[in-house]
């Protein structure tokens, strides 16, 4: 069985995502979606690494808070039926200046309100809603068929803590 690991990153201003357009690569898995930053772990990295050098790769910002918001898994995801799991995180401090021109697409800040309004993969919807409600942490899987139309998915929210006196 053929997996991978990744990073999926939201970077949030306040009021806005930092989205990407992928538009420049041929033969894109999410060509014409718009999607957070992120992307394959190396070897040997961690989540948080992976997360920040993706960061860096592709914005040109440094990561400094990292907030862990859920962990996705997407079966036979790619053509060749590799599994990918996902770490994903809401990323709410960081400095630098953002590059302008990335090589996965075109970057942009999107207002909250109009995020859930472009072109992305039908889960990303769902478990936007989840970022934007500040749901607990999730573990979630999003299966799509061979045409990338959602057909299932599943999520488990980490329990409220609740401290006794």
């Amino acid at each position: 069985m053929l997996q991978q690991l990744s990073t999926i990153c939201y970077l949030d201003n306040g009021h806005q995502f930092l989205l990407l357009h992928r538009n420049k690569k041929a033969h894109d898995i999410h060509q014409g979606k718009w999607v957070s930053v992120g992307g394959k772990f190396e070897a040997g990295e961690s989540p948080i690494d992976c997360a920040k050098r993706e960061i860096l790769e592709e914005t040109g910002l440094r990561a400094i808070t990292l907030i862990p918001q859920g962990f996705i898994s997407f079966p036979n995801f790619t053509q060749d039926g590799q599994d990918w799991y996902s770490f994903v995180y809401r990323v709410t401090e960081f400095e630098g200046d953002l590059i302008e021109d990335c090589d996965e697409g075109t970057l942009a800040w999107v207002d909250y309100d109009q995020v859930l309004k472009l072109p992305t993969w039908e889960g990303d919807l769902i478990y936007l809603k989840w970022l934007f409600d500040h749901k607990p942490f999730f573990w979630a899987k999003f299966s799509y068929d061979a045409d990338g139309r959602l057909m299932d998915y599943q999520v488990d929210f980490m329990p409220e803590r609740s401290e006794s006196i």
